[in-house]
């Protein structure tokens, strides 16, 4: 499995990049949200989604961790297939899309190309829970209250340690939130001192 693929970006479209890496030309499926986060830069590091199926082999190309999961859980809803959830991940940020589908906000999914009544009330219904328990939600207020900005790098690598422990993404997440926002200035490896004496 090709995790991400770190090369000179040699091409770019608004739908494609073309790294090369290793003297090999990868073709990578892209959102405007990764088209912007790229454009103009000479070396690129892309997450990679591989989609294999029997007439094709095709890469999905991501600028981050974050919009690389909520492609595959986009994917996982009956009738979204890798192009309606590029076309979705075109039109809104993750953040957007997953404060449309935590607030239940099927007007702006239906805005989308693309989309029906059905398939925004899937996607609400059955990503609502899962968006919050990867911690890709972590970027919407709770209850519209707006927080300190924490370093997402921070963040990202003290949850992400605290789940190879066998600690569940969600309460490792508001754990690690809850600490970032009182000491923002603290060290990966505090951080997570701090949150097991804190997790339940």
């Amino acid at each position: 499995m090709i995790e991400y693929i770190k090369g000179e970006l040699t091409e770019l479209t608004p739908a494609l990049a073309t790294v090369e890496a290793a003297g090999v030309g990868y073709a990578l499926s892209i959102s405007l949200n990764t088209y912007s986060a790229i454009q103009g830069k000479k070396d690129v590091k892309l997450y990679v989604y591989e989609a294999i199926r029997e007439d094709a082999y095709l890469l999905y190309g991501f600028y981050n961790k974050k919009e690389r999961e909520m492609f595959q859980l986009l994917i996982s809803v009956s009738g979204v297939g890798a192009n309606t959830a590029r076309m979705m991940l075109s039109s809104m940020s993750v953040s957007e899309l997953c404060n449309a589908i935590s607030t239940g906000n099927e007007r702006v999914m239906k805005g989308i190309k693309g989309i029906g009544k059905m398939t925004a009330q899937r996607v609400i219904v059955d990503l609502r829970d899962k968006i919050v328990a990867l911690g890709i939600a972590d970027e919407i207020p709770a209850g519209g209250t707006v927080t300190a900005p924490v370093n997402n790098a921070v963040k990202d690598e003290a949850v992400s340690a605290l789940t190879m422990l066998g600690f569940s993404p969600a309460p490792s997440q508001k754990v690690v939130l809850q600490i970032l926002q009182e000491q923002p200035s603290l060290p990966v490896e505090q951080v997570v001192k701090l949150a097991l004496k804190q997790i339940k």
